[in-house]
């Protein structure tokens, strides 16, 4: 069979690589609620109340009001803080909890005393008072203690915290690792340097193995490669054993290129379809998947052509999926060419006739088509 040279055309995608899970607790509620407690020393809800929270280890302050049942809640406050929660209500004398860590899944109380005079507590106050309930002064309740119970689910709360803060920072590094190999090998491929292409992407690979922008880079400069490698191969003259040696070498390099194409593949439909009204990322997730799909299709053509004939069937699948997700009528049309001619060199003869056959249904004057038809 006449040998005719694969003409490569080099892919460019542009994508955003983010690392898939980040760790969203950077934020965590806080509750609790407030009493009057009475002469008798019976306890009554305070509806009203007015909360406001302190951020000690730097400068900040939050504020609410209790509901009827004396409940207060902040949906979200940043983890990393330390806080004094203070409470306030008229006709009686305010109350502070200082030290409060949220995220810990506690109902913290506070106790205002009957016949204080309302007055909201400044944060100066509220230090002095800290300092008092510390010592045990008078002027607001004494600090309550922490049970076990409420002690285990303070630690609990603190060990699932360090680990969300740890894998965050391990998720931050690693995304620099991928925008920067991501990067690095797409400019590699344009600069046709595939050995340093192929590091830089393998690299991301160790980050993240499921990031399928960068699995669709290293399968098309293994593709780009092994094509370089084999063009060259077939030249060489007298020397049979390196001949060989540079075919081999090009046929391993499809095999690598089909692994990463059919995993990027395997990966991206795997994924939520995009929603929503901002079509950017719809776009952006279509672009990904036809560009895997692409280079799956033309890796596919050479493994089939020129390393397997047995993955014929394999190659017919995935020159199918991607000319269904293709909106483009030449490039449908050429992928279709491609099928055809594939299946042929496979020695499915019966099979490429029958993709020929669409082919001219769809346009008689195909000349490929016509020629491969016979």
């Amino acid at each position: 069979m006449r040998h005719k040279n694969y003409f490569i055309s080099l892919l460019a995608v542009a994508m955003l690589l983010t690392c898939s899970h980040l760790a969203s607790a950077q934020v965590a509620p806080l509750r609790g609620h407030v009493v009057m407690v009475l002469a008798d020393g019976t306890k009554t809800p305070v509806e009203g109340a007015v909360i406001d929270v302190f951020r000690t280890d730097i400068s900040g302050k939050q504020e609410t009001k209790t509901d009827k049942k004396g409940i207060f809640r902040f949906a979200g406050l940043p983890l990393a803080g330390t806080y004094t929660i203070a409470a306030s209500a008229p006709n009686a004398r305010p109350d502070a909890l200082p030290g409060v860590k949220v995220g810990q899944d506690r109902d913290y109380e506070l106790q205002l005393g009957a016949g204080g005079d309302g007055k909201r507590l400044t944060l100066e106050e509220v230090k002095a008072i800290a300092a008092r309930n510390s010592g045990g002064g008078g002027g607001a309740a004494a600090p309550r203690t922490e049970s076990a119970d409420e002690r285990a689910k303070r630690e609990e709360a603190e060990r699932k915290n360090a680990e969300i803060a740890a894998q965050n920072t391990k998720n931050v590094n690693v995304n620099a690792v991928l925008n920067r190999t991501f990067k690095a090998g797409q400019e590699a491929l344009g600069a046709k340097r595939w050995d340093d292409a192929i590091t830089n992407f393998k690299e991301g690979l160790a980050a993240d193995p499921e990031q399928d922008a960068i699995l669709v880079g290293l399968a098309e400069a293994f593709r780009l490669r092994g094509a370089d490698r084999y063009n060259a191969a077939v030249k060489i003259k007298g020397d049979d054993a390196a001949r060989d040696a540079g075919i081999k070498s090009a046929q391993q390099d499809w095999r690598d290129a089909a692994v990463a194409a059919s995993k990027a593949v395997e990966i991206i439909k795997k994924k939520t379809p995009a929603t929503g009204p901002d079509a950017t990322a719809r776009n952006q997730q279509n672009q990904n998947k036809l560009a895997a799909l692409d280079v799956r299709a033309k890796t596919m053509f050479l493994l089939v052509t020129k390393v397997d004939t047995t993955q014929a069937d394999a190659g017919l699948v995935a020159f199918q999926e991607y000319m269904a997700a293709e909106t483009d009528a030449a490039k449908k049309t050429k992928a279709h060419n491609d099928l055809a001619k594939m299946l042929l060199d496979a020695g499915a003869a019966d099979k490429a006739l029958v993709e020929y056959q669409k082919i001219l249904e769809a346009n008689p004057d195909d000349v490929d088509a016509l020629i491969g038809a016979g």
